[in-house]
């Protein structure tokens, strides 16, 4: 399969993605959010479920603060 059919394949998606915002790179997030939407869930404090998966992912801690505040966006 070439790009172009990949592309024109999911063009609706594409453009949905786009005008809210996101990037495609986004979905290797989502993992992360979940966790993290886990860890809360069972009355984690913030700081301490951010520091845990900073070490987890292997990213700093300002990342993760980063991802769960995009992820946690309403899209209109």
């Amino acid at each position: 399969m070439k790009v172009h059919e990949i592309l024109a394949f999911n063009k609706e998606l594409l453009e949905k993605l786009y005008s809210a915002g996101l990037n495609t790179s986004d979905f290797l997030y989502v993992d992360l959010y979940n966790e993290y939407a886990r860890l809360k869930r069972d009355g984690l404090k913030k700081a301490y479920i951010v520091s845990f998966l900073s070490d987890q992912y292997s990213m700093s801690e300002r990342k993760v603060y980063q991802v769960i505040s995009k992820l946690e966006q309403s899209i209109s």
